[in-house]
């Protein structure tokens, strides 16, 4: 049986004309658990993570999973039991790390917004550092600690007006943007820091946005941020640790970002011509860590042909695949069996069945398709169940994490009680 793997994607393949999951064949979960299902390769996820982890060979360096990318407790297991620290950015995300088996000590707590509850909570646990985002939350924070009698560990965000070339919902470093501290302002605020009773300053943390395909913003933000680092120690505040964030693409129509570890050997060249190659590292990677892991499989419920669009309605919707309404996003769609051999290949406009003109899963995609097919959305495994709703009292999808020839549920579907449990008549 001839074997073809999906670009980018070599834990997905074709044998046959079916699509397999490593050792297991999507069409067989869709009919065991139901759709729209999420499937998650473990293989996958675990492999992009090496790819980082090759990277920083031999570095004093920390991994932190981003987790607002997938925050599914199943998921969150895999990323503890390979050694990952987490970046959170709410207290809801810390219970998670917490529930999943991840170490407090490794957890960075990034975030605009951050209540005084939530870093009550943080501290209460141990977490490893607060990525602080303002000079207001430097106060806060620093009377929350006192209060408590601790000491909170703390990076300043910096925003280093870096262009990342990508969508502007997703940009994080630009003057406009509403994360970090100027550039500008940076060392004062080192400066105000390292005077508050309540705070101990271990690091700079640095995040310029997300679905970055390019080198040259990473270089660009390192430069700064390394002129920075020299300007805080020349004032006489250490600087334990650097923090890279995230943000490294992955390839959903043809992008082609860097490899994560050609990406970090072109940085720590960077890092090591400059001097700080012996510093502790932290990066906070998430979208190319599961994004190209997971799929959700759809059901074609009906074809409506029309004079100007053929409309091919699946049963996954904006709901459980918010990117394209959200972001114009593209995501391959592709057959997870092969078509009946009389059926014509067509453009069909891919939608779902919520109440909504922008409840689309992809346009002007050529298939053949037949009511009662199912179809394989790829690369789906980072922002879709993390930003998933009940709009229209929908459930949320289930879950499945493949291990090989292993299926684990790792979400049950969700119920019309499942949602209303809480809510009550007047």
């Amino acid at each position: 049986m001839s074997t073809q793997h999906l670009p980018g994607q070599p834990h997905f393949a074709y044998r046959g004309d079916e699509l397999f999951a490593e050792e297991l064949g999507l069409a067989e979960l869709a009919r065991a658990h139901g759709t729209p299902l999420f499937v998650y390769s473990k293989a996958a996820m675990l492999s992009a993570l090496r790819a980082y982890q090759r990277g920083f060979a031999g570095r004093d360096a920390q991994i932190c999973y981003a987790m607002k990318a997938n925050s599914s407790l199943g998921v969150l297991q895999v990323f503890a039991q390979a050694g990952c620290g987490f970046d959170i950015v709410s207290g809801g995300e810390l219970e998670r790390v917490l529930a999943a088996g991840g170490d407090a000590r490794k957890v960075i707590f990034s975030g605009v917004g951050k209540t005084r509850s939530e870093m009550q909570r943080a501290l209460a646990a141990g977490i490893g550092c607060f990525n602080v985002e303002s000079e207001a939350e430097l106060e806060v924070l620093s009377q929350v600690a006192q209060d408590m009698h601790l000491q909170a560990p703390v990076s300043i965000r910096v925003n280093p007006n870096v262009d990342p070339k990508t969508h502007p919902y997703i940009s994080t470093g630009l003057k406009g943007n509403k994360f970090g501290i100027a550039h500008e302002r940076t060392l004062a605020t080192y400066q105000r820091a390292a005077n508050l009773p309540g705070l101990t300053v271990v690091g700079i943390d640095c995040h310029i946005g997300s679905q970055i395909t390019q080198e040259a913003p990473y270089l660009d933000a390192m430069d700064r941020v390394l002129d920075l680092v020299e300007s805080i120690e020349a004032a006489g505040i250490p600087i334990k640790h650097l923090d890279f964030g995230g943000g490294l693409g992955i390839d959903y129509n043809g992008d082609t970002p860097p490899a994560a570890d050609t990406l970090w050997a072109h940085l720590l060249e960077k890092l090591d011509a400059r001097g700080f190659g012996t510093r502790k590292l932290m990066i906070e990677p998430g979208r190319s860590l599961v994004g190209n892991a997971g799929v959700c499989l759809t059901e074609v419920l009906y074809l409506k042909p029309g004079e100007q669009k053929n409309f091919c309605i699946v049963d996954a919707a904006m709901n459980d695949l918010p990117r394209p309404a959200m972001y114009q996003a593209f995501h391959q769609i592709v057959p997870v069996s092969g078509p009946a051999p009389d059926q014509p290949a067509l453009e069909w406009e891919v939608v779902g069945p919520v109440c909504e003109s922008g409840d689309w899963i992809g346009h002007d995609r050529m298939l053949q398709v037949q009511a009662g097919n199912l179809l394989a959305v790829m690369s789906a495994g980072a922002y879709c169940m993390s930003m998933a709703s009940n709009y229209n009292t929908r459930g949320r999808a289930a879950e499945v994490l493949v291990d090989g020839a292993k299926a684990h549920l790792i979400r049950e579907r969700e119920t019309p009680v499942d949602q209303m449990r809480g809510e009550k008549l007047a």
